[in-house]
């Protein structure tokens, strides 16, 4: 083992790279930058399986990997050929997912109006997850500099722990 460890030596520090401690869900906290097109909501499920797997949360997996997919298919939808921001991070029992996409929100009422139906609309799918896990989902608009759409889901562990063990 130490020897494979003298192989994995910084080139530039000398430092080998220390054993993984165990992981916990609490340090869960991951970021996605990635332009949005056919195989994004594809590449985001697949990474968010991943990430959760890797935490040994294999419970939440379903339930997490259908959000995500739904999350990314919409921002696609609304934002073609753009990049979107997806987090995943674990708080208080539950995963938040936070998806950043460009969409502006329109200044006439009606259109905003319009647009929110729009999305909401295409957001079916994902509202029944989280009905059906008890969590919280929403959307608006983006509190950060370069604006768009911020759109949120939390899932409670204990309600999306054996979604879609029925279906």
């Amino acid at each position: 083992m130490r020897e494979q460890l003298a192989l994995l030596k910084c080139p530039v520090f000398g430092e080998a790279p220390q054993p993984v401690a165990s992981v916990h869900p609490e340090h869960l906290d991951y970021r996605l930058t990635m332009p949005l097109g056919p195989l994004s909501p594809r590449v985001a499920r697949a990474s968010t399986r991943a990430v959760l797997s890797a935490y040994g949360m294999f419970g939440m997996a379903d339930a997490a990997v259908q959000v995500v997919g739904e999350l990314v298919a919409c921002a696609w939808q609304f934002t073609p050929d753009e990049v979107a921001y997806v987090s995943l991070r674990y708080r208080d029992g539950g995963l938040e997912i936070v998806l950043y996409d460009g969409h502006r929100r329109h200044g006439h009422p009606r259109l905003a109006a319009a647009c929110d139906a729009r999305r909401r609309a295409a957001l079916r799918v994902l509202g029944c997850v989280v009905r059906a896990c008890e969590g919280e989902w929403g959307f608006g608009e983006a509190r950060e500099p370069g604006g768009g759409t911020r759109m949120w889901v939390v899932l409670p562990g204990w309600g999306a722990l054996g979604f879609g063990e029925g279906v």
